[in-house]
C-alpha cells in the first residue's frame, strides 16, 4: 500500500506548486513561465531516471506504451497552459477548486475507459465536490466584478478536463514502463509542446523582462511539480486511478492554506463550506 503514501506526497507538492507558480507568474507571460518550469522538471525527472537506473528499461518500451505516454504528455501540456493562465487571471482559491474537480471527470473516464467500478460512496463524493466547487467560486452578490471578468473560469475548466484525460492516459501508458522513466518521457512531450506555444505566440521576447524573484519562484515551482509528478505516477502504477486521483486532489487543502498565509487570499463563509464539501467528498471517495 506504499502507493497511498506516494499519492499523498503528490498532493502536498502539487499544493505548494500552485502558490509558488502564482507568485512567480505575476507580470510574466503564463506560457513562457510554463515552458521555463518544464525545463526544470525535465532535468529533474531525467536525473532521477539515471540515478535509479531506469534508463536500462528503455529497450523494453512498446509502441503502445510510448503512444499513450505521448498522448498523456500532450494532455498535461494543455492542462498546464490553461491552469497557469487561469492562475494569472483569477484568485488561487477560486481557480484551484475548479481544477481539482477533475476528480469527478477522472472517475467517470476511469469507469468508461478502464472499467473501474463506481460505487455509492464515489457518487456521493462526486456530488459533494460539485456542490463544494460551486460554492467556492460563487461571487458574493455585493462584490464588484473582477477586472478580468470570468475568462479565468474557462481556462480553469479546460485545465480540469485535460487533467482528467492526463490521469487516464497516464494510467494506461505507465502500466508497462518504470514510473520514473514514464514521467521523464511525458515531460519531454510537455516541454516540446510548451516551447512550441511560446514561439508561435512570440513569447520568447518576454524572457529578458523576467526579474530575479519571478525566476526563483518559477524554478522552485518546476522543482515541486517534478516531485509531485514522480509521486503521482508511482502511485498510479500500483493503485487504481479512481483512488489515486482523489487523494492527489487533496492538494487543495495545502493550496488554500498557503494562499491565506502568503497571498492573503481569504475565504468567505460560503467558500469555507464549499472547501469542507470538496474535502469531504474527496475523502468519501476513498471508501
Amino acid at each position: 500500500m506504499s502507493w497511498i503514501l506516494f499519492a499523498f506526497g503528490s498532493a502536498f507538492f502539487a499544493g505548494v506548486t500552485a502558490i509558488l507558480a502564482k507568485i512567480g507568474i505575476r507580470g510574466v507571460n503564463s506560457n513562457v513561465a510554463t515552458a521555463i518550469r518544464t525545463v526544470v522538471i525535465l532535468i529533474f525527472s531525467w536525473a532521477i531516471v539515471f540515478l535509479v537506473g531506469s534508463w536500462r528499461t528503455i529497450p523494453d518500451l512498446t509502441l503502445r506504451t510510448v503512444a499513450f505516454l505521448i498522448l498523456s504528455g500532450l494532455a498535461t501540456g494543455a492542462s498546464w497552459l490553461c491552469y497557469f493562465r487561469a492562475l494569472q487571471l483569477g484568485d488561487v482559491n477560486k481557480v484551484t477548486p475548479i481544477d481539482k474537480s477533475s476528480t469527478v471527470l477522472t472517475i467517470l473516464f476511469a469507469f468508461i475507459l478502464l472499467g473501474e467500478p463506481v460505487g455509492f460512496f464515489q457518487v456521493v463524493g462526486m456530488v459533494a465536490i460539485a456542490v463544494g466547487t460551486f460554492l467556492m467560486i460563487a461571487k458574493k452578490p455585493d462584490s464588484p466584478a473582477a477586472p478580468t471578468g470570468r475568462k479565468w473560469m474557462l481556462y480553469a475548466i479546460l485545465s480540469a478536463v485535460f487533467a482528467a484525460l492526463t490521469s487516464i492516459l497516464g494510467k494506461i501508458g505507465i502500466q508497462e514502463v518504470e514510473s520514473n522513466l514514464g514521467t521523464a518521457i511525458r515531460t519531454g512531450v510537455v516541454l516540446a509542446m510548451a516551447w512550441l506555444v511560446v514561439f508561435v505566440t512570440h513569447g520568447q521576447r518576454e524572457l529578458r523582462r523576467i526579474d530575479g524573484k519571478s525566476w526563483l519562484f518559477i524554478l522552485l515551482s518546476g522543482l515541486t511539480t517534478g516531485l509531485s509528478w514522480l509521486c503521482y505516477y508511482r502511485a498510479l502504477q500500483d493503485g487504481p486511478a479512481s483512488v489515486v486521483a482523489p487523494i492527489d486532489k487533496l492538494s487543495i487543502l495545502v493550496t488554500i492554506a498557503f494562499s491565506a498565509l502568503f497571498l492573503k487570499e481569504r475565504l468567505t463563509k460560503k467558500a469555507a463550506v464549499g472547501l469542507v464539501l470538496v474535502t469531504a467528498g474527496t475523502l468519501v471517495m476513498l471508501l
